[in-house]
């Protein structure tokens, strides 16, 4: 049984255990347990390792959640239980022993960086999204530079097997999501290589111009009607990540003062 008997403080960077098989797959109620428990762990550390109420608040709130659950305690517990055996978390007793919290142990058994463990722990909490709403959410808890940074990272965890995406990760629009699905819920895309998902080949040409109208407009006018469309594109996906930026705030911003409230009784 894992236990621990220490004050409830953030859990230091450790090397992965090397010794122990990775899991690979986790039920919907083990990726959501366990998402709350790095999440809070990165966001609230004064508050972590987290009580069973707790993780059952953190697992249940509407925002960044996907689907929103309704999870009772006693599952919980019981899932924890689960996370418990497989390794991936455990109970930690308070110098004062009156109750049990718990922690996770993604840092032991995953060859995650930070910004790799804050990117996988969006993805189990809110599966499938685009790059600038994955880099803007998993911000919260780890900075990232740019979008630059998140493909890296991303790149790094598609060639280890825990990403999954519809396309290169340089493409706009593109979607990217975990690989954890328990074989059962067929979350998959469409097969993509390993070598076409991290390749840096250019994406694909932002507009497709008919053949007929190509006869009709110069070489300088076209030019200069696809770096137009371009641009407005890109100004778009700013635009979009900026949202995405805002809303993520305000949202974190409503579960602050949820938890303020809770711990005030009020």
């Amino acid at each position: 049984m894992n236990m621990e008997y220490a004050t409830p403080t953030a859990a230091p960077q450790v090397e992965p255990d090397t010794d122990k098989p990775v899991v690979r797959h986790l039920s919907k109620s083990q990726r959501r347990v366990i998402g709350v428990l790095v999440e809070k762990a990165l966001t609230t550390p004064d508050a972590y390792p987290l009580t069973l109420k707790a993780m059952t608040t953190g697992c249940n709130q509407k925002s960044n959640r996907d689907p929103v659950t309704n999870y009772s305690e006693d599952a919980v517990e019981e899932t924890i239980d689960e996370l418990r055996q497989l390794g991936l978390a455990a109970v930690v007793h308070t110098e004062s022993g009156r109750t049990e919290r718990y922690r996770h142990f993604m840092r032991q058994r995953y060859p995650f960086s930070e910004t790799q463990l804050a990117i996988m722990t969006e993805l189990l909490l809110r599966g499938c999204q685009q790059l600038g709403e994955l880099r803007a959410r998993a911000s919260r808890m780890v900075p990232i530079d740019g979008l630059d940074q998140l493909r890296s990272d991303l790149s790094e965890l598609a060639e280890q097997g825990f990403i999954q995406a519809n396309g290169p990760l340089e493409r706009r629009g593109i979607e990217v999501d975990h690989s954890m699905y328990a074989p059962n819920e067929n979350h998959r895309f469409d097969a993509v290589s390993q070598s076409v998902l991290t390749s840096s080949a250019p994406p694909p040409s932002v507009t497709s111009t008919p053949q007929s109208a190509t006869a009709d407009t110069n070489p300088g006018q076209l030019s200069e009607l696809t770096n137009l469309c371009r641009e407005l594109s890109e100004q778009l996906q700013e635009t979009r990540e900026q949202l995405s930026t805002l809303k993520e705030q305000v949202n974190q911003l409503s579960d602050d003062f949820s938890d303020l409230r809770r711990d005030l009784g009020a």
